[in-house]
Formats: structure tokens, C-alpha cells, sequence
């Protein structure tokens, strides 16, 4: 049964970090990923390429670059360089991994980063990019009896602010994945894939898809009904095993549960 024609999954590579360090490594990387058959990566973790190069590179090996992940001193910054860099990638989606530390403590640091995080949204929008927000747990503490994430999603412009929902993160924040996937309807085109599994000695650690706890099979199902485009698969560690195996594992998984690759 197909889970889903529409939604295509990437790989994130920040997966690979280590085997991305120089161009050659970056070119021999991305010629495993495509071997492994994914067809679309989220750049992200990678080391010093011209941004020609790398989309030289991805066009070679038939690999979209469907989003990036961007330091926020980046988009605060060096804006129109931002704009450049995803203008020869030919990528829209314009990422970013994480709001500055010091806004994470307080209701006012989350309505700040807000607000100025909406404005970077706006000028990315009229670029004819689209800025996104992705989780981790922190968002999910509480202020006034609010979470984070519930404070983001109020108080930012949803023409200029979407969000990618990491749904380990999401899991470990000790919130639903399934009910967020639903309340960001309208306002989320790509999510992170990855796995949560429980050790023995109650680790908690990531895991490939299919390979956890998580129900990934109505995950996917909520992701299409919302209209997700891109769901990148994320290992954020592989705990000493191969990191390229880890990706064609959860690639393999997810063709048998029917997502489109």
C-alpha cells in the first residue's frame, strides 16, 4: 500500500558530516548517497566548496538540493549572500537549525526571535524563497503555560515563517508528533525523519526509520494529509556504525512503507 506518491524524501547531510570536509570528499559522498537511491539531499554540515561547485557536483550525480540549513548569523548578516547561494543551488527552501541560545530561556526571547526571524522570512519571500524554523526538544518547555513551539507558531507570520518538524525531537520534547504534524497544516512542507529508540539501560538514542519505537507508518500517512514536499532522513549520531548504512537503511525502510522516492 502506498503511504504516499507526493512526498519525496531526501538525505540530510548532516548525517555524513564527517565525509564532507573537502570537495573531493563532497563529491564522493554525494556519489554514495545517489547510489543508495536517494534522488534529493538537505545541505547541511558540509565543509569549504564554491556554491558553483557544489551544485556542479549535485547536477552530476541527478541529486536535487531540495533545502539547506543556514547559521543564523548568516541570515541576520550576509542576507543577500544567502539569496545568492540558494539562487545557483535552485533551492527555495531556506533553513534554520535552531534560534540563538539566548533566546531559549524566556517567553521574551521566543516573542523577540519571532518577530525578527518573521522580517528575515519577509525578505527571503520576496526573493521568491521561503524561510523554515526546524525544532529540537527545548522548544517544547513551557512559559505561562505555553511550550515554545505553540508561542512560535502564534506569534510569527505564517506567509514568511514555516517550520520543518523534527519528529525525534518532537518525540523527546514528550509532545505528540502526529498532533503537530496536524497543527502545522498549511505551514510545513518538509519534515525530519529519524527514529527513537530505547536502550536496555534506557538510553534513549536515534535510530534509523523503522528501526525505533516511532509508528512511522501513520507518521507518514499524517505528512502527506497535511501536504508535506520533502521529508529529509536525519541520523544526527550512528553510534560507531556507517553512517552511509544507516542511510540506506532507512531508505530501504521507507520503500517499504510505500513512500515515494
Amino acid at each position: 500500500m502506498k503511504v504516499s506518491d507526493e512526498m519525496k524524501i531526501a538525505a540530510q547531510l548532516y548525517t555524513i558530516r564527517d565525509f564532507l570536509k573537502t570537495p573531493e570528499d563532497i563529491s564522493i559522498s554525494l556519489s554514495k548517497i545517489k547510489q543508495i537511491g536517494y534522488t534529493a539531499i538537505q545541505v547541511s554540515g558540509i565543509g569549504s566548496i564554491d556554491n558553483k561547485e557544489l551544485k556542479e557536483i549535485a547536477d552530476r550525480e541527478q541529486l536535487t538540493i531540495c533545502a539547506t540549513h543556514i547559521p543564523y548569523s548568516d541570515l541576520t548578516n550576509h542576507l543577500d549572500a544567502v539569496i545568492e547561494k540558494h539562487k545557483i543551488w535552485d533551492c527555495k527552501y531556506v533553513g534554520l537549525g535552531g534560534m540563538p541560545p539566548v533566546n531559549r530561556s524566556s517567553k521574551e526571547g521566543y516573542l523577540a526571535f519571532a518577530k525578527e526571524a518573521s522580517e528575515i522570512g519577509k525578505k527571503l519571500k520576496q526573493a521568491g524563497l521561503q524561510f523554515f524554523y526546524h525544532n529540537h526538544s527545548f522548544e517544547f518547555a513551557k512559559f505561562d503555560g505555553k511550550t515554545g513551539m505553540e508561542i512560535l507558531l502564534e506569534e510569527t507570520d505564517p506567509d514568511t515563517f514555516e517550520f520543518l518538524l523534527d519528529l525525534y525531537w518532537v518525540q523527546a520534547g514528550g509532545a505528540d508528533p502526529i498532533e503537530w504534524i496536524n497543527k502545522l497544516k498549511g505551514r510545513m512542507k518538509l519534515v525530519h525523519l529519524k527514529d527513537f529508540a530505547v536502550m536496555s539501560d534506557m538510553e534513549q538514542r536515534f535510530a534509523e526509520i523503522g528501526e525505533g519505537n516511532m509508528n512511522y507508518y501513520q507518521i507518514l500517512k499524517a505528512c502527506q494529509s497535511v501536504g508535506v514536499e520533502w521529508a529529509p532522513v536525519e541520523q544526527d549520531e550512528c553510534y560507531g556504525r556507517d553512517p552511509f548504512a544507516c542511510l540506506a537503511t532507512s531508505f530501504n525502510n521507507l520503500k517499504k512503507l510505500g513512500v515515494g522516492i
